[in-house]
């Protein structure tokens, strides 16, 4: 691989991905990053990187969706690989608003699965990777985990959109032979995560004093990933996987929503103990969690069996939970300034000025 298209790399996973790329997988060639920049999108996240690998790295805003800048860069940089990130993908924010969800999500994976047929026509030696989600299988009974061949059963508009989008990968292969291959991952976790999400949410609500909430009776279960592992099955399929194949990666760590606000209660009490955080007034951690209502067509149980990508390419997790929480919980603690600009839209400003 000597040009990789990243999309969606100012967010979360598509940030540590990139760094992943240049720091721990060897990778010797260019990579472009294209982000819209929304909300959850900051360049921030790979300052340092830009910096590192000046002319390696390549940053353009623009919209997935956008037929023709998807053409001019696959002609312009000569991809001979794709790992498509990019999406909207907060279940919350899909039920109130799901139209951006369908845009994304499905018209922009068509716009770049376009692109790649038309740039790779006859090629055998590229690569589109397409990043999915559990949520695609829908809900689990108290038994069980989700497989590769698992029907899929998406309840939220979120998943729904990805689980169309995963189609349309696999149509792209079985009608034009294009080479994909597709990951559905477990929840992830880690550095740089947008602080909707229940982890840095909890994080920061705990680290200033606020209400800790839990949706329902916190006992939906959940598989959990940190994001470093994630990245690196990502590059193990991309360079090993095999063209028209779907791989799970899951964390091997299935956790109830209520212990995980409690493991980071625990994490917080070691590295910053309540009695030190003036904001908690003389309580601690724990008590500031609260069970508030369940959100609409809230799954129960996810589980992965990511048996097939141990079997075939090696990959297994690295990090347990309760490493990867204390890693997690020490990066914000360390980061005050990122934590600082997020909350604040400090950097929507910084944005603007730089790439109105």
């Amino acid at each position: 691989m000597n040009s990789i298209l990243v999309t969606g790399g100012a967010g979360f996973i598509g940030s540590n991905f990139i760094r992943h790329a240049f720091e721990k997988s060897g990778f010797k060639g260019r990579l472009v990053n294209l982000d819209k920049l929304t909300y959850a999108g900051n360049p921030e996240n790979l300052a340092d990187m830009a910096r590192a690998c000046k002319g390696r790295y390549v940053f353009v805003k623009g919209d997935i969706c956008d037929f023709k800048l998807a053409g001019r860069l696959f002609k312009k940089y000569k991809f001979d690989a794709v790992v498509h990130f990019a999406a909207e993908s907060h279940v919350d924010r899909s039920i109130f608003g799901p139209k951006d969800f369908v845009e994304t999500n499905i018209h922009g994976t068509f716009a770049l699965l376009e692109a790649a047929r038309s740039a790779w026509t006859g090629r055998k030696d590229v690569r589109f990777h397409h990043v999915s989600t559990d949520e695609v299988y829908g809900s689990l009974g108290p038994k069980g985990k989700f497989k590769e061949t698992t029907p899929y059963d998406p309840r939220s508009p979120y998943s729904a959109s990805k689980a169309s989008a995963d189609h349309l990968v696999r149509a792209y292969r079985h009608t034009y032979g294009l080479p994909v291959t597709i990951s559905n991952c477990s929840n992830n976790y880690g550095p740089y995560q947008f602080p909707e999400k229940l982890i840095p949410l909890v994080i920061l609500n705990a680290m200033e004093g606020k209400p800790l909430p839990v949706y329902g009776d916190g006992k939906n279960v959940r598989d959990w990933l940190y994001v470093e592992d994630h990245c690196a099955a990502i590059w193990r399929i991309l360079a090993k996987g095999r063209p028209g194949e779907t791989y799970n990666v899951g964390g091997d760590c299935e956790m109830k929503n209520i212990d995980v606000v409690r493991s980071v209660c625990a994490a917080l009490e070691e590295l910053l103990p309540s009695p030190e955080n003036p904001a908690l007034r003389g309580r601690n951690y724990e008590n500031l969690i609260t069970f508030v209502k369940d959100r609409p067509g809230h799954d129960r149980r996810y589980a992965i069996d990511f048996s097939k990508l141990r079997r075939r390419l090696g990959w297994r997790p690295s990090v347990d939970f309760a490493g990867g929480i204390l890693r997690t919980v020490r990066w914000y603690l360390d980061n005050p300034g990122w934590i600082k600009n997020v909350r604040t839209g400090a950097y929507r400003k910084w944005l603007k000025r730089n790439y109105s």
